[in-house]
């Protein structure tokens, strides 16, 4: 089973990319946010992986971060949860809102998330409420610090998609000024695009 993967970034898209290792080009599946976060191409990179195996294949999920690839874990293992819909689920929500939805039993949020319906919000809320404790994120010494780091990722990520400079930053503030506090990187990078769009 493989279960991480490094080497250099030979191909991106919003649904694969693929990874060259010791000159094997491996195809790995992966959800929106670690898209987002990828370096750019013929860099280096390091994915958390989860082995799927079928009858007729093999396939890679890979994740920036071991708390995506736990959640993906858990929410494979539930009742009509297959791998491609685990990954669009983590596309549309991040992990830190994926365990304050279900600890909190919040089937209306769940249901907001493309190809979940409120059958299937109830179902993972049953299987996963205690489960998903095990996988919060390590808070950080203070909300400040999230929130810098934050940023600099959305900009980032703004900028590989070629915005560049004051723009991006600009488009982030006027994003944290519409947002809610607790939002997440998904939230805050949509609602960036968004102002640069209105430009």
């Amino acid at each position: 089973m493989i279960a991480r993967l490094s080497g250099r970034l030979i191909h991106k898209g919003t649904e694969s990319v693929v990874v060259d290792a010791g000159g094997v080009g491996y195809e790995v599946f992966i959800p929106l946010s670690t898209f987002y976060m990828l370096p750019d191409l013929n860099e280096a990179v390091t994915l958390s992986v989860h082995t799927h195996l079928r009858e007729d294949a093999i396939q890679l999920y890979g994740f920036l971060t071991d708390e995506e690839k736990s959640a993906f874990g858990l929410l494979i293992g539930v009742s009509g949860i297959g791998p491609r819909l685990a990954r669009n689920i983590l596309s549309g929500i991040t992990v830190a809102e994926l365990v304050g939805a279900l600890s909190s039993s919040d089937k209306a949020r769940l249901s907001t998330i493309p190809g979940i319906g409120a059958k299937s919000a109830e179902r993972m809320i049953l299987e996963l409420k205690d489960k998903v404790k095990g996988i919060e994120h390590s808070k950080p010494h203070d909300a400040a610090h999230k929130t810098d780091t934050m940023t600099s990722d959305v900009i980032s990520a703004l900028d590989n998609l070629g915005y560049k400079g004051n723009s991006s930053s600009e488009a982030v503030r006027k994003a944290k000024a519409h947002l809610k506090p607790g939002f997440g990187f998904e939230e805050l990078f949509k609602e960036s695009l968004k102002a640069l769009a209105k430009k």
